[in-house]
């Protein structure tokens, strides 16, 4: 059943952190909404009566419209690609400034699920950056345009300037409409001449699952092209880069963690126990006391109705929404959300909230007739959020696609930031440690180095063949839009970004 959003009680929905990706459901990071109080089955539509032309199957662009890349003679266009006369997802490309010919074409996507990929653009790698008042923006000298094509995409439908219809609720529901998207795009004369270039995918925070997700549906969708099973362009995808990315990953292994001398953790399951060490031991301080520690850990080992069993119970042969769904309630009321403390989960240096990166949502509104869009801006759309939360796709794996991509030959970079706690590098590192693919071996017997940007310590990091991982020090939920030591703000992700576009592995200056 579809209805208005406008018909669903707010109460169901509480505020939503700063800018940020995972949304406060109840007083509950990443919660789930009550289906009961809000009185609604299915999904939701969120047309939000725009009454607009749309072209399906093609673009509708504004070419340089002035806004955010003020490079003399580099190219920019922004629009819709009308997938249905009922579904308009926005993009906003920027060519490189450098021989954009024959650079790179990169896809941008934030998370949530439900987040806008123009909090990529603004805080953190476009080619401007908001400023610290929100007023303006200024050029940002360590723009990923500058030597790669940048393509940011609000998706799924419904998602930031995007608009119509909400029939997405899975990862892979998403990766059908972006393949769609993508086929519609290279077929526009702008951008044919785009095909044969080198094809990446970077993507943060619930990226862990539209990354590999959407990166392996790309690949298969690839083949089927090649043994005449279906028609279309195939995507020349050679790259992806993950940062503090949600994977889940519910393999089990033996690690066991003493922490404050508390208690002991043995045989977890891969990410969220993560939560636990990282709130408890980090590089800045721990964020809650040890009687709260100790109540998360019961929480994750108590049989059958703990997290742990419950995201077994997700990701067995025989599932159902329900009890995904159940899972993403269970352990984010008791785990994560807790575990957090009084600090920003996004930068736990600071306490929530944490006013950085600054708000742009006045800026983008004022210049939204001028770059072709046709909603209201937000942040993230509570109501695709809620669409993901029915299937329960927060806590299905996305590891096996990781590993398929990593396989097929794709270089793949996992990178996160040691001040985040929402994606925290404990669970991310142990999600990498827990792979199983062709350079796994190489990597673990890899030990850490440090990773130095101009002579500046400012991280660590290891190389195995075409896979890489590095934890980037002082760096928030939002890797580039942070500093460290001498280095300037996006300094150090720049550089990670510019060698693995390369197909370098990463490598100290």
């Amino acid at each position: 059943m579809l209805v208005s959003w406008l018909t669903v009680p707010l109460l169901v929905f509480s505020r939503w952190t700063r800018a940020g990706e995972i949304p406060v459901v109840g007083g509950i990071l990443g919660g789930v909404p009550d289906l009961e109080l809000s009185g609604v089955e299915g999904f939701l539509d969120a047309t939000l009566g725009v009454n607009v032309a749309t072209t399906p199957g093609k673009l509708r662009v504004v070419e340089n419209s002035g806004v955010c890349e003020t490079t003399p003679g580099v190219y920019q266009a922004s629009g819709y690609g009308d997938l249905t006369a009922t579904e308009s997802i926005w993009f906003w490309f920027f060519a490189a400034r450098k021989n954009p010919q024959n650079a790179p074409l990169v896809l941008w996507f934030n998370g949530g699920p439900g987040s806008s990929s123009m909090i990529g653009l603004f805080q953190e790698n476009g080619p401007c950056r908001i400023t610290n008042d929100s007023s303006s923006v200024t050029l940002n000298p360590h723009s990923w345009n500058n030597e790669a094509n940048v393509l940011y995409i609000d998706q799924p439908v419904g998602v930031g300037f995007s608009h119509g219809d909400l029939n997405v609720g899975t990862s892979q529901q998403a990766a059908a409409d972006v393949w769609t998207f993508l086929q519609i795009f290279f077929k526009d004369e702008r951008f044919a001449k785009y095909r044969i270039n080198k094809l990446a995918l970077w993507t943060e925070s619930y990226g862990g699952h539209y990354g590999p997700v959407f990166s392996a549906y790309f690949l298969r969708q690839n083949a089927a092209i090649l043994e005449k099973k279906i028609s279309g362009i195939t995507l020349n995808l050679q790259a992806l880069g993950i940062g503090d990315g949600l994977t889940v990953c519910p393999a089990i292994f033996n690690w066991t963690i003493l922490l404050t001398n508390i208690f002991t953790y043995q045989d977890p399951l891969v990410q969220y126990p993560g939560y636990i060490a990282y709130a408890a031991a980090n590089p800045y301080h721990p964020l809650v006391s040890p009687e709260e520690l100790a109540a998360g850990n019961t929480s994750w080992f108590t049989p059958v109705t703990g997290c742990r069993d419950r995201i077994i119970a997700c990701n067995a042969p025989v599932w159902n929404t329900t009890v995904c769904s159940a899972a993403q309630s269970f352990c984010n009321n008791n785990i994560l959300s807790p575990l957090a403390g009084i600090w920003d989960v996004y930068y736990v240096p600071t306490a929530e909230p944490d006013p950085y990166p600054p708000s742009f949502t006045t800026y983008i509104n004022s210049v939204a007739s001028t770059i072709g869009a046709e909603t209201t801006w937000t942040s993230s759309n509570r109501n695709v959020y809620r669409n993901f939360s029915l299937t329960g796709d927060w806590m299905r794996n996305s590891r096996q696609d990781l590993e398929f991509v990593i396989n097929s030959g794709v270089r793949t970079i996992i990178y996160d930031g040691d001040a985040d706690y929402i994606l925290n590098f404990n669970g991310v590192e142990a999600m990498v440690d827990k792979l199983e693919t062709v350079w796994s071996p190489l990597y673990k017997r890899q030990k850490f180095a440090s990773y130095k940007v101009n002579g500046q310590v400012t991280g660590i990091f290891k190389n195995a063949g075409k896979f890489s991982y590095v934890r980037i020090y002082g760096a928030g939920h939002e890797v580039p839009a942070y500093t460290f030591g001498s280095l300037e703000v996006g300094q150090a992700a720049a550089q990670m970004f510019t060698q693995i576009m390369r197909d370098e592995g990463l490598r100290s200056t």
